[in-house]
């Protein structure tokens, strides 16, 4: 992990042995991370990536696993595709005049064996202590290739108590608490924004332990169209996700036949946007 923080902001580690994801995010003294208190999904690159407070899914598949078909067949592709575990290559960091900035390179192979690259660039605002990611994942193989991407926010519930609420022009109503769904636990996943919207925006809070500021997520629905929010209380669970999502809450098979695929051609490349601060 290194340690990445500006003048003003959440103090962050990144995890340089797992695509430059965060793992600590420090606010006021507290890391919001969940640490342990995640559910065992049975897969330790993802064990060790949900631990922290950000974590990247893709670029050949997101969520649960499922089959892969023609010269794969009897194979899964894993949970949350092969991002995780990749490391980084870090080709620069700049702390200057108060901002922070971290840009690296992620190699990756695919569970069909295709290359690609995750081109990612972190910045910290001095000045109103926002996160920027910026990320680009081209295909560098020689073949058609699907994209899909997902970001994990992942929150320790620890931190909440009954005031802390979801709010968002995409949630119903305008926003509810964050212990929605069942009693340990729900998930839910909706358009990120109106048509002709180019950014989307939610908060979670205020959370009483960080002086009452809110966490503030935005990003770019052109790629990022849906939004996806999850909770599990389920011991020794006590975590609440946000999940910027590329596709709907679907199989695989769905969303092909729906010709909902994003094929990047050899050489192309697609990009995503994700800004969060504690206000």
């Amino acid at each position: 992990m290194i340690d990445f923080a500006a003048a003003n902001g959440p103090k962050l580690t990144l995890d340089e042995d797992s695509v430059l994801d965060i793992g600590a995010c420090v606010v006021d003294g507290n890391n919001l991370a969940p640490g342990r208190a995640i559910p065992d999904d049975g897969d330790p690159r993802i064990d060790h990536s949900l631990e922290g407070f950000l974590f990247t899914c893709g670029p050949d598949h997101i969520r649960h696993p499922q089959p892969m078909s023609g010269a794969f067949e009897g194979r899964r592709y894993p949970l949350h595709g092969s991002f995780s575990s990749h490391p980084a290559k870090i080709l620069w960091t700049r702390f200057e005049d108060g901002d922070a900035e971290c840009r690296a390179d992620i190699d990756v192979v695919t569970a069909e064996g295709r290359p690609a690259r995750l081109e990612r660039h972190w910045r910290i605002d001095g000045a109103t202590g926002e996160v920027s990611l910026t990320d680009r994942v081209v295909n560098t193989s020689t073949e058609a290739m699907p994209v899909f991407l997902m970001y994990h926010m992942n929150v320790g519930g620890k931190w909440f108590d009954d005031g802390v609420r979801l709010s968002g022009q995409m949630l119903e109503n305008g926003g509810f608490p964050w212990t929605f769904g069942e009693e340990h636990g729900g998930i839910f996943c909706v358009p990120s924004a109106g048509k002709g919207e180019d950014w989307s925006e939610l908060s979670l809070g205020p959370i009483a332990a960080i002086g009452g500021k809110s966490l503030r997520v935005r990003f770019g629905t052109e790629t990022l169209p849906f939004l996806q929010v999850w909770r599990n209380q389920r011991a020794p669970a006590h975590v609440l996700g946000i999940e910027p999502v590329s596709h709907r809450w679907v199989s695989r098979d769905e969303l092909e036949e729906a010709d909902e695929f994003n094929i990047l051609q050899p050489g192309e490349a697609r990009s995503f946007t994700l800004n969060f601060a504690f206000v």
